[in-house]
């Protein structure tokens, strides 16, 4: 053979001696369910086109909004000229203290006996509080959702190694809360289990127990010492408009002596979703106690992304720590929340308008960002074929994407996909 064709042999030996991929065997992962519908809906073509899915607030022409308190505190910190060096590994002191105040009271720190530490937004506190269960209550411990909840909170506590329950929480009758199949389940847990409960505006329901309700869960929690309480809150301020009334049930559960843990996100209420802002907060029986659990945390945290980021912990405690910033800040959060039940009106007025035959009372009777519609799969597949308007499947509508200019075709297709 000639030189080419010797060069060729060699090439064809050094191909056929190459390894196999060793990822041939990883199987394609599902789309989110949540993310992979915006992809959906970036696609479509239809000039009328509106997404209702993912939860992000949007002004009254529908376009995401920076809150100008933020803007103001964003220009100072800049102008304060600080330093990007690593924040420790509980996160900014700072910001810490305010956030624990914000939903637990002005007092709530003066005892010494709450650990605290900066998180990634709700989901990594959620993820934290799941690794910390896992690795003190032992893996498999049982944790007891309500149905239905956040899809991603079945992702993180699965994946931090805890059993998955749920109890009876939405009524599809009522189209509301189902209080004593609630009570009934809490009363049947099996010892050492974990109760995660929305502190406000519920996700994806809109359905939130009233303050006597509360108590009645307060008390079936109290018959049992061996459950242990984990509240997650999204919305505090961004569900009625005032933070105190949406930390009424943490206070309530606080002052009647519960030990818990409070997961806060800063996502919604400060309009900070890409700085991943957010506390975890563990309500100990006295300060050893606390010292004990946040050096656990702090275990935990450490491998697995080291430190928190700070630029959106600077912002919430710049806010927080100005009595003006934080008066604006609340006539701000108290507008997003107060154009959300404008809009929850203004759409069930328009499907009541057009005759339908079924009643849309829960519309304007739930709070927060989504409103579970009652709405089957079917339904919703056959309103984004036929209207290309996007909800999740279980028929959750984002209130905050509902603008003057859209709620009208919004109650036509409802109405035509629901008779």
């Amino acid at each position: 053979r000639g030189p080419v064709a010797t060069a060729a042999s060699r090439v064809s030996m050094v191909v056929a001696a190459r390894p196999m991929s060793s990822w041939t065997e990883v199987p394609m992962g599902p789309a989110d369910p949540i993310l992979g519908l915006t992809q959906e809906f970036n696609k479509d073509p239809n000039p009328k086109k509106i997404s209702l899915g993912v939860g992000a607030y949007r002004d009254g022409a529908g376009k995401p909004m920076v809150l100008d308190c933020v803007r103001t505190a964003e220009a100072a910190i800049v102008n304060d000229k600080l330093n990007k060096e690593y924040l420790g590994i509980t996160g900014l002191p700072e910001f810490i203290g305010h956030s624990v105040k914000l939903m637990m009271g002005p007092g709530a720190m003066d005892k010494g006996n709450i650990a605290a530490v900066q998180t990634l937004s709700g989901t990594g506190g959620c993820r934290i509080v799941g690794d910390f269960y896992s690795r003190f209550l032992g893996k498999g411990t049982q944790i007891y959702l309500p149905n239905p909840t956040w899809a991603n909170h079945k992702n993180i506590f699965r994946d931090a190694g805890l059993e998955l329950k749920q109890y009876r929480y939405w009524d599809p009758e009522t189209l509301g809360l189902d209080l004593e199949g609630m009570l009934a389940d809490i009363r049947s847990m099996p010892p050492n289990s974990v109760l995660l409960l929305h502190a406000c505006a519920h996700n994806p329901t809109g359905v939130d127990p009233t303050m006597d309700q509360w108590k009645q869960i307060s008390d079936a929690v109290q018959e049992r010492e061996d459950v242990y309480i984990f509240f997650d809150a999204a919305y505090q301020g961004f569900a009625s408009g005032d933070p105190e009334r949406d930390a009424g049930a943490v206070r309530l559960f606080l002052e009647r002596g519960h030990r818990m843990a409070l997961c806060q996100s800063f996502a919604k209420n400060f309009g900070l979703y890409g700085e991943r802002v957010g506390c975890l907060s563990m309500v100990c029986a006295d300060e050893d106690e606390a010292k004990r659990v946040e050096s656990q945390l702090k275990l935990l945290i450490r491998p697995m992304y080291s430190n928190p980021p700070v630029h959106g912990a600077r912002i919430v405690s710049k806010i927080l720590g100005d009595e003006a910033l934080t008066k604006q800040w609340r006539a701000e959060c108290k507008g997003m929340a107060d154009r959300i039940i404008a809009m929850r009106t203004a759409l069930r007025s328009a499907l009541e308008a057009r005759g339908s035959k079924r009643s849309w009372k829960h519309v304007t009777d739930q709070i927060g960002m989504f409103c579970y519609s009652g709405m089957t799969e079917e339904q919703v597949l056959e309103l984004r074929s036929k209207y290309a308007i996007y909800i999740t499947n279980d028929g959750r509508i984002s209130m905050a994407g509902v603008t003057q200019d859209n709620v009208e075709y919004l109650a036509d297709g409802m109405v035509a996909v629901t008779g």
